[in-house]
């Protein structure tokens, strides 16, 4: 039945009903008016730049070929200044003006870098004007910006997405690009540009930074990507950048879903939770996660990778030669890890739990890997010496598949050194077709695999699933059985428990979980078993109790399967994130007040309380290395991925077997609780961070 017009109008315009339904929620309006702290260095009127020599690095040869004008240059510290010498103060405060672009995929706390940037400058100068670009590096190229006003600020302070200017991916790597540029920079009239990105994005930050350097236009960089793979160390191993911006709150989100999974999981005991967290080429967010919630297994690909198949060494000894394929991770090796921890929680009781996988994980898998960069390399051969690109001349899997079994009998034919032979191809075509049309999947923008799109938990998953049906029929995973329970269900039809416990259980008398004997694989079986231990006659049949019993023994795996990652990126910012980006603005206009060119902002001292904050200038073009894009070498800033000889990581390898809980009881699981700017309960800063600086202090 519906209210007549004027009882809704009435109801909407009751104050309660308006604020309920308004976009603007408590929680809001809460976060809007939080202020971040401003470092110590930015705690005077001025701040001072001071060029140090204490951080060298190591410098590749092609960046100093490359970036001649900006290789040179040295870690910056930010100091905090009361007044400066009138020479420093008139070319600290003069009018700017300053143009800002977000590019590559979002990162919580990105308005908040516009934030900081905007009240510094407008501090030194009101008249001093900063425009925003639209829609990433586009909008440089084709002059599309809006000047950032106060209004705008105040609009989106505290606030995850880059929905302000919007982002986009990209990249500025041709003359004609840097042409465009160079012309919107002297159009606007612009003394500086900030690029706010990751790895690539600050790549194109060095590049720009040479390129303008003789039109005297500053070019920044700031660290931005969830996936934290951009950290800095000196060549003695100083941490000068502990983590970009954006990765604490997207761990927290994952984690605060996949805790509620972890509840779910306990609570039904049926399911066991597939989730996979984004990181394609570091682990980074899989170990917070692992921190976060302690889910019952984290798989970290760099650890992964270190795998060494001892019986295999072993085997190969024996028979006086090197085995050389017992180094690294297997697809059939990862699936064995796996089943290994499922197993045991069965056999504990526990037909459910959590597996965490980070979206990367192929990426250590030898086999997987040398796919990876063989398609890789003739997809880009391919597109190089032909009219029409490899995905739209070969559009069908099939004619993907046809075309490189062609190429293997070519090259075998002409008898040149195989890219791609008969064996890589019966290899290949023994993968899931879900799975050879993912390796075979067009390239992103930057010649990156793109493994977001590729079901990486089905292809483990499935081999897992096969690899315990395995078991199941060899007796070796089942499902424990509570001793009280099993006495009580046969207690209940007036049957003795001692006379079908020795022949119905392997492990009979003992106070864990109860597991059925291993030639017990089906009903047919458990009768024989019964049977010849006496405990039935020859053609008695089994009493329901006891069939009652083996039924509960028996394992069904079921899944669900969860994708983290776009969620996680566009949620607003932890107190964390929100502190660290606005300094990180106000760092940006430091730099750039004082004449830095070439330079990423950072904060030193991150993973330490916010009393040591220290504001930072690193060189990028030092960070430079060779690596290999759309098949070629091209010099790009080094991902940094996780250090399996950190405190961090020794920790949780240290807990794996705890967190696993294959054991009667309660399981370990965390509850990290929401990203909330009410109450002080969230830590202030990664768990991975925390860990990595006591680790260090101890050291």
């Amino acid at each position: 039945m519906s209210h007549k017009p004027s009882t809704v109008e009435k109801l909407l315009e009751n104050p309660e009903v308006q604020e309920v339904t308004s976009s603007v929620s408590r929680e809001l309006v809460e976060r809007k008016a939080f202020e971040p702290p401003r470092c110590k260095a930015f705690q005077g009127r001025y701040t001072r730049l001071r060029e140090t020599g204490e951080y060298l690095f190591d410098v590749d040869a092609h960046a100093a070929a490359q970036l001649p004008s900006i290789i040179g240059n040295r870690v910056q510290e930010i100091t905090p200044e009361e007044d400066l010498d009138d020479r420093v103060k008139t070319a600290y405060t003069r009018r700017r003006n300053i143009g800002i672009v977000f590019s590559g995929g979002p990162a919580p706390g990105g308005h908040n870098v516009i934030a900081g940037l905007f009240e510094a400058a407008k501090a030194a100068d009101p008249e001093s004007r900063i425009f925003g670009f639209l829609m990433g590096p586009d909008g440089i190229m084709e002059n599309e910006a809006v000047e950032v006003t106060r209004e705008m600020v105040e609009a989106y302070r505290n606030l995850g997405g880059f929905t302000m200017i919007k982002t986009g991916r990209t990249k500025i790597d041709t003359p004609e690009k840097m042409s465009l540029c160079r012309e919107t920079c002297k159009a606007l009239g612009l003394d500086a540009l900030v690029i706010v990105g990751g790895d690539d994005s600050n790549t194109n930050a060095a590049f720009l930074a040479q390129e303008l350097y003789e039109d005297g236009i500053q070019v920044i960089g700031v660290p931005k990507t969830i996936d934290g793979d951009i950290q800095v160390r000196g060549a003695q191993g100083n941490v000068l950048c502990a983590m970009s911006f954006g990765f604490h709150t997207a761990a927290r989100a994952f984690s605060n879903n996949i805790a509620n999974l972890c509840t779910d999981s306990s609570s039904d005991v049926k399911y066991w939770h597939i989730c996979k967290v984004m990181g394609r080429v570091a682990s980074h967010l899989a170990l917070e996660t692992a921190l976060q919630t302690h889910a019952s297994i984290t798989l970290i690909g760099e650890d992964l990778c270190n795998y060494v198949d001892k019986e295999r060494l072993e085997r190969a000894r024996k028979e006086g030669r090197t085995d050389y394929k017992a180094y690294g991770l297997t697809l059939r090796h990862l699936s064995r890890v796996v089943c290994k921890a499922i197993v045991r929680r069965a056999a504990a009781g526990k037909n459910y739990g959590l597996i965490v996988i980070p979206e990367g994980v192929l990426e250590f898998i030898n086999e997987i890997q040398t796919f990876i960069i063989k398609l890789s390399k003739i997809i880009a051969e391919y597109n190089e010496t032909h009219d029409k690109d490899f995905h739209t001349r070969h559009p069908r899997l099939e004619d993907k598949l046809e075309y490189l079994k062609n190429l293997a009998r070519r090259l075998r034919e002409e008898g040149q050194i195989p890219i791609w032979s008969d064996h890589d191809d019966e290899l290949f075509n023994d993968l899931p077709d879900f799975f050879q049309e993912g390796l075979l999947s067009e390239r992103d923008s930057h010649g990156n695999f793109p493994f977001s799109l590729v079901e990486t938990d089905k292809v483990v998953m499935g081999l897992v699933r096969d690899y315990l049906g395995w078991l199941r029929e060899r007796g070796e995973y089942s499902i424990g059985i509570d001793p009280a329970y099993y006495r009580k269900v046969l207690e209940k039809d007036s049957l003795d428990p001692v006379r079908f416990g020795p022949a119905l259980f392997h492990n009979w008398g003992e106070e864990a979980p109860l597991l059925v004997r291993r030639e017990i694989i089906s009903r047919k079986t458990l009768r024989q078993e019964l049977a010849r231990a006496g405990a039935i006659g020859e053609n008695e049949p089994v009493p329901p109790a006891v069939e009652k019993i083996f039924d509960k023994s028996v394992p069904k795996f079921k899944t669900q399967a969860h994708f983290y990652g776009y969620d996680g990126r566009g949620n607003d910012p932890t107190r964390f994130d929100c502190t660290y980006t606005y300094n990180l603005g106000l760092c940006v206009f430091s730099l750039i007040a004082h004449g830095a060119t070439g330079q990423m902002a950072a904060i030193r001292n991150l993973e330490l309380d916010f009393s040591r904050w220290e504001p930072i200038g690193i060189p990028i073009a030092p960070l430079m290395r060779l690596e290999e894009r759309k098949g070629k070498l091209a010099l790009v800033l080094e991902k940094s991925v996780v250090d399996v000889d950190s405190p961090a990581f020794r920790v949780v390898e240290a807990l794996r077997d705890k967190w696993m809980a294959a054991h009667p009881g309660e399981d370990e699981f965390r509850r990290p609780g929401p990203i909330r700017f009410s109450g002080r309960a969230e830590e202030d800063r990664p768990i991975t961070l925390v860990l990595n600086a006591m680790g260090r202090e101890d050291g």
